[in-house]
Formats: C-alpha cells, structure tokens, sequence
C-alpha cells in the first residue's frame, strides 16, 4: 500500500511543478502526468516526489478530511 497527499499546482515549468499543501512547498515531478492538461490551481496526489493522478479541489479536501480524522484517533 502506498500513501499519496494531495497538493495543489502553484507553477509549472517543463515536467517540475511547485506544489503547496497545508503550507508546505515542494518541486514534483509532473513526468508522469504528461498525457493530462495540468494548470497552476489544479490538485494532484503526490506520492515520494512525482505527481500520480489529476484529482479535484473536492477529492483533495476529502483526503485531508480523512487524514484529519486518523490524526485525531491517534492523539
């Protein structure tokens, strides 16, 4: 099983992207979304470094929404 957070696009320059997610940036790979049409604004679900799947505003929240709730069991 592996484990993907989704971020949002802020640029994008060649296969590089900087992403943002809850305050923290980092450079993804976008290499492995060449087939789809990516813009800054739009989510993604990165996994170790390399953007994996386009994904909507709304599905990013819900994945935010569940991490949320397993931090919350666990504290």
């Amino acid at each position: 099983m592996c484990l993907a957070v989704p971020m949002q696009v802020e640029e994008i320059d060649g296969y590089t992207g900087r992403c943002v997610a809850r305050g923290i940036e980092r450079e993804v790979s976008l290499f492995l979304l060449q087939g789809e049409e990516l813009a800054p604004g739009d989510h993604v679900l990165v996994h170790v470094g390399y953007a994996i799947q386009k994904v909507s505003a709304e599905e990013a929240a819900d994945s935010w929404a569940l991490f949320d709730e397993v931090l919350d069991a666990n504290a």
